[in-house]
């Protein structure tokens, strides 16, 4: 009976080739895009839970209560970590870190700049990346040694067998060699790691490092822990959460000690009153609606089709009934042709996916690749092909099913008319789908372009940025004024953040007007003389640093953290920072160094006498950047002969800020894009039905005088009518979503009524253009040939 039902749908298929292909087609696309979501969702889901005892890592991080807002910080203190590590015997292993860093290593004539971590003694305890060669346990216990990932090692010596192998770092201490671990994936919060350098080579190397331990206010490191077997986060939250408050400090005393579990450091990076709330994780969830909404439209498409076309298939359902057949035999030879479509639908997603994941993982930065040799992936793809072969054959199977025999057989039945209201349903759903998708780009799009359009309070133009290292920190001053005098560079500074960036924060101890229990916490840049006029920086009132070491003892603050402490007449005011009294000399205008959606965060500029950790330098006026960073590249080698000359322009730095609303924004437009593709291919199909219908009505209006231009009207209006009311459907949904989701920004647009214009008329557009072939086609036939049979 099976094969018997496969043959006829077999037959069906081969005799009805453009609807068969349209059907195909529009369910391949559709399955598709759903299984290429799937596969990014599940990307972003298994961000570190590849590493034995994920669930058991944990980093460490701050509620720091300011005036009743919850603000959470990741930088922790040195002090914290010793407490945790002596205080709480649920925890196993404690590692702290810098957070990560850039250094140079050097083997031979083998110069690398990378990326790494400088961590404590248990840190391969705890994250138990796979290691080639050495030992976890004893790899990080000498101060001066290194473990290097696979392809550093290769990198540096050509082999991964270097254990006791010496890697020069920074042109000033030589490390030994004691691991290699194998690369760390894509999927990794830690992918940037290139080597692992223990945090004991930090405290003996750097003379700051020895007063760090002292208190729970010097927060600029990061704590990670993992707890004992058999405990969870709940027994060790209330120990840990008021451990720092026995220390006579403003910071301490207003912070609560949370911990952030592994598997959520990727998708859960944003909090909200103290609890980790959104992130990445939102846009997971929309892509993964959107992916089950196009997948939808798909089979909107194939039912729409099917019940469209019942008139053809009404005979064979009335004479299988007429010679015994029962309903669930109809029923079930029906669901068999839908899964024999559906399947081959699959065969070509699947193609679809293989060709479109090279591209996509270009756009997306990620290395996805499908499974074809998991049972898992293979269970649940089938499983899903056969939940959309069932959801997309149900209602054409029951619907043919129905017919009366004897009302069939006599002609009497009108099985075209009857499906016409859901049918028209259904077109209005999946193109409210659509429309609310091509809305949701263009809110998305003119986000993105509105925040772009901001004033930065700074000037990004033809502005350089390096890191500085030892070499590059001694010979400073040398390297300043060789740049200047090229000619080549118009000014030079440096800083202890970069230009789009405040790493570090701390609090203000007393300002004139504080109140009784009040904190501030503020973000703190150490800047060396001409770092304004570099940035671009305007200074609104008072004056710049004048280049004294007496300026160590002074402080420029920006407009929101004059405005935070309420101060009227900042000029000559008098704070206390870090035990010593600051006196504010200027002010100058916000600069969008966090992100620029959210407001300036109050910051207070530091002058140092020493060199800081980014250079920053603005090419002069009319000099070719790309001549420019040659010149600029031999007298950086010059007195940085160890290591290759690493810079940045900082717009792009400030552009890359926009990476995660502008991956949204491509990959939203791309499936709006394929979303109306599909319904296209469905009203195409239905427009080619219902001109087919209404043949014999075209040649009798023709005949009596109707004009082509009347007649694409007659056949077109019906769709645009279902459009339209799609819009007004698609339009307040959209807009109550879309609104929430600009919620989350402080700065944002005002969603009016244009957006929902331009995304009706592009729709209605586009409708026109999909029916009028088929619309045109009819209308130009010759009424003779439609009306031969009359």
């Amino acid at each position: 009976m099976i094969k018997n039902y496969l043959k006829i749908a077999w037959r069906n298929i081969i005799n009805n080739k453009v609807y068969s292909a349209i059907n195909i087609l529009g369910l391949a696309a559709g399955m598709a895009v759903a299984l290429l979501i799937a596969l990014w969702v599940n990307n972003e889901f298994s961000y570190d839970r590849f590493l034995p005892d994920s669930d058991r890592l944990y980093q460490v991080r701050r509620n720091f209560n300011s005036n009743g807002e919850t603000l959470t910080f990741s930088t922790t203190s040195l002090k914290l970590a010793d407490a945790l590590r002596s205080n709480i015997p649920e925890i196993e292993y404690v590692a702290e870190s810098d957070g990560g860093s850039s250094h140079g290593l050097m083997v031979g004539d083998k110069k690398l700049y990378l990326d790494g971590i400088e961590s404590g003694n248990d840190f391969f305890n705890m994250f138990k990346y796979p290691m080639l060669r050495g030992s976890a346990g004893t790899a990080l216990k000498d101060p001066f040694s290194i473990v290097l990932t696979q392809a550093t090692a290769i990198a540096l010596f050509g082999t991964d067998n270097v254990i006791n192998k010496v890697v020069k770092i920074d042109n000033a201490y030589n490390l030994k060699v004691t691991g290699v671990i194998r690369d760390v994936p894509s999927n990794s919060a830690m992918q940037f790691v290139k080597y692992v350098i223990p945090f004991s080579f930090l405290e003996q190397t750097e003379v700051w490092m020895k007063v760090s331990h002292g208190s729970f206010g010097f927060n600029a490191f990061s704590i990670y822990v993992k707890l004992k077997p058999g405990i969870t986060y709940a027994q060790v939250a209330p120990k840990i959460k008021n451990i720092e408050k026995g220390e006579d400090n403003i910071n301490a005393k207003n912070s609560d000690v949370i911990m952030q579990p592994m598997p959520d450091w990727h998708l859960y990076s944003d909090y909200k009153n103290g609890i980790a709330s959104g992130g990445f994780i939102e846009y997971v969830r929309i892509f993964s609606i959107i992916g089950i909404l196009v997948l939808l439209i798909a089979c909107v498409n194939f039912i729409n089709l099917t019940t469209a076309r019942s008139e053809k298939r009404a005979r064979e359902v009335g004479i299988r009934k007429a010679v015994g057949s029962q309903r669930i035999h109809l029923i079930f030879q029906f669901l068999i042709e839908s899964t024999l479509i559906t399947f081959m639908s699959f065969v070509c997603a699947v193609l679809f996916v293989q060709l479109a994941l090279d591209p996509f993982n270009r756009l997306t930065g990620t290395v996805i690749r499908i499974p074809f040799d998991s049972f898992t992936f293979w269970l649940v793809t089938i499983s899903c092909v056969l939940v959309t072969a069932l959801i997309a054959g149900s209602r054409p199977a029951f619907y043919l099913s129905s017919f009366n025999p004897v009302k069939v057989l006599k002609g009497t039945i009108q099985v075209g008319r009857s499906a016409s209201l859901s049918r028209k349903v259904l077109v209005v759903m999946q193109f409210s789908c659509s429309i609310a998708l091509i809305i949701s780009t263009v809110v998305i799009y003119r986000q993105i372009q509105y925040a772009k359009n901001r004033p930065t309070g700074f000037s990004i133009d033809r502005l350089m940025a390096t890191n500085l290292n030892n070499d590059l920190s001694k010979n400073y001053p040398a390297l300043k004024n060789e740049l200047l005098q090229s000619g080549i560079i118009e000014s030079i500074s440096n800083a202890s953040s970069p230009a789009t960036a405040v790493n570090m924060h701390n609090n203000i101890e007393q300002w004139p007007g504080k109140l009784a229990g009040e904190t501030v916490e503020m973000g703190i840049v150490s800047i060396a003389d001409g770092y304004f006029k570099t940035s671009g920086m305007q200074m609104l009132t008072g004056r710049d640093f004048n280049n004294k070491a007496s300026d160590t003892a002074n402080a420029i603050f920006n407009e929101a953290a004059v405005k935070r402490l309420r101060l009227k007449e900042p000029i000559s005011q008098v704070i206390t920072y870090n035990g010593k009294r600051v006196k504010i000399i200027g002010v100058v205008k916000d600069a969008l160094m966090g992100s620029p959606f959210a407001k300036a965060e109050p910051s207070m500029f530091l002058y140092s006498t020493y060199p800081q950790y980014n250079i920053i330098y603005r090419l002069a006026p009319n000099v070719n950047p790309h001549s420019a960073v040659e010149k600029i590249s031999q007298i950086f080698s010059k007195y940085n002969p160890a290591y290759p000359f690493i810079y940045r322009f900082v717009d792009d730095d400030y552009n890359s800020k926009f990476s995660q609303e502008v991956l949204v924004g491509k990959l939203s437009g791309i499936f709006a894009g394929l979303a109306i593709l599909i319904s296209c291919l469905g009203l195409f199909g239905l427009a080619a039905y219902i001109a087919e219908q209404r043949t014999k009505e075209i040649g009798v209006r023709k005949v009596l005088g109707a004009t082509v231009s009347q007649l694409w009207f007659l056949l077109s209006k019906d769709f645009v009518l279902l459009v339209i009311i799609s819009c007004v459907i698609a339009s307040p949904v959209s807009l109550y979503f879309l609104q929430n989701w600009l919620q989350k920004y402080d700065y944002r647009i005002n969603i009016g009524p244009g957006v929902f214009i331009i995304s009706a008329i592009a729709a209605i557009v586009i409708t026109l253009i999909t029916i009028s072939f088929q619309a045109i086609k009819a209308a130009i036939a010759n009424p003779v040939k439609s009306l031969r049979s009359e």
